[in-house]
């Protein structure tokens, strides 16, 4: 940690000597505008997948030709809260706690920097210090432009699957993603070792990427991204992959997006005070392959497709997912396994600073070969604190369950998930 804030502090020292070299001399110059952050503007900037990045938010270091850009950045979420959990029908006896996983946390304490240098090469790094191991390096990526519709990235970063996992950090509509994206699926008890879950978030790998309009002289725009990540996860900065023994490919995660905009570029955010005037709408289809994931005990295939629209003080959005496993040959094992997921979530600004959110989430997570599912309502108040770049959050989700055969098929099938949530989080981002 003292190297990477060594790093840090020497960047920040010579970025404006680097900026200043590329500075025209002519005395009253005056720095170019990075972003435009009216009220009205969709423009601010969230590329970087952490947090909107707006001009009037801290400081920005960058050259007068604008070719070279400086803006390090601090986000932190702390949060309290209740989780009450059904007794899963175990005796009284057994000391059962309904009342687990409560109190304070802090899921995120991120320092990073983000920029552009040479006017076409973007770069950037965070830190979280409230994670451990691999997942303290939260990403670090470089995006080189040869024009908007070719871009090249590599290094650590969000896979392309689900709008949810692809908004960024700071701007969703609820503190918590939708469970059904972000819980562990349940397989038969012998085989519990393996439990792929459906999102698949930040990942180390590469990526071709871009937008382009579909008709000169109209905002109709499509982006795509297509590439190749390791399939491990965040926990995982390493290279520790092999080839399929079944499919004789690398055993890597493949995974692309395909997206729409008929009202221009849509921005990464579920509700900003900022952007309460405009309408952009995207639609979206993103699928994957990861091979061998699992330890290399299984083959997974998702798909996904995905609608999002910002229209004044609205936000709406529906998504839903598949994912297929299926077994390497090594394990002997001819069971395959389909689990689908689907949520549902409309935010409206009652007044400039108020928020209001509901969301219905849906899983199948015992899969389709068995009865029952889960449905998980959940509601949202955001307060965002004027001038001081404060954001307090208060959400309450119920988790229910339906359809089950037997009552140990319903008890299984809520393992480790609340029936009660409830948490409030302050958010400061600078």
């Amino acid at each position: 940690m003292r190297h990477i804030l060594t790093t840090l502090l020497c960047s920040a020292m010579l970025l404006p000597a680097m900026a200043e070299e590329n500075t025209p001399t002519t005395p009253d110059a005056s720095p170019a505008v990075v972003h435009d952050v009216s009220p009205s503007s969709p423009h601010i900037d969230m590329d970087n997948g952490v947090l909107g990045i707006a001009d009037d938010r801290g400081f920005t270091l960058q050259s007068k030709n604008g070719k070279f850009v400086f803006k390090p950045y601090l986000f932190l979420q702390t949060r309290g809260q209740l989780n009450y959990y059904d007794d899963e029908g175990l005796d009284k006896a057994y000391n059962q706690d309904n009342v687990a996983n409560s109190g304070f946390a802090l899921p995120y304490a991120i320092l990073g920097f983000t920029g552009k240098t040479f006017g076409c090469l973007d770069y950037n790094l965070s830190i979280n210090a409230a994670a451990t191991g691999a997942n303290v390096l939260q990403q670090a990526w470089i995006d080189y432009s040869i024009k908007p519709a070719v871009r090249f990235r590599a290094g650590k970063f969000k896979t392309p699957f689900t709008h949810a996992y692809l908004t960024t950090l700071g701007e969703t509509l609820f503190p918590a993603l939708p469970t059904s994206l972000t819980t562990f699926t349940i397989m038969p008890h012998t085989l519990n070792a393996v439990t792929p879950q459906i999102g698949t978030g930040f990942d180390v790998g590469v990526e071709f990427h871009g937008t382009a309009s579909l008709k000169r002289g109209t905002q109709w725009l499509t982006g795509y991204e297509v590439g190749l990540w390791n399939g491990s996860g965040s926990a995982v900065n390493g290279a520790t992959k092999t080839f399929s023994d079944d499919w004789h490919i690398p055993s890597l995660l493949y995974a692309g997006r395909l997206t729409f905009m008929p009202w221009g570029q849509m921005p990464l955010t579920q509700g900003n005070a900022k952007m309460l005037k405009g309408r952009h709408m995207l639609f979206g289809i993103s699928g994957g392959l990861n091979v061998e994931s699992e330890s290399e005990s299984t083959n997974d295939a998702r798909l996904g497709a995905e609608f999002a629209m910002l229209l004044n003080h609205w936000y709406v959005a529906a998504e839903a997912y598949w994912m297929h496993v299926g077994f390497t040959d090594r394990q002997k094992i001819s069971d395959k396994f389909n689990y689908w997921g689907a949520y549902g979530q409309v935010g409206y600004f009652v007044c400039p600073q108020v928020q209001l959110g509901l969301r219905y989430d849906f899983m199948d997570r015992n899969s389709s070969g068995k009865d029952g599912f889960l449905n998980m309502p959940a509601v949202v108040c955001n307060y965002y604190i004027p001038k001081v770049h404060l954001k307090l959050s208060a959400m309450y989700q119920f988790t229910g369950r339906y359809g089950h055969e037997t009552q140990l098929d319903r008890d299984n099938d809520d393992l480790g998930i609340s029936t009660h949530h409830a948490s409030v989080q302050l958010q400061f981002s600078f």
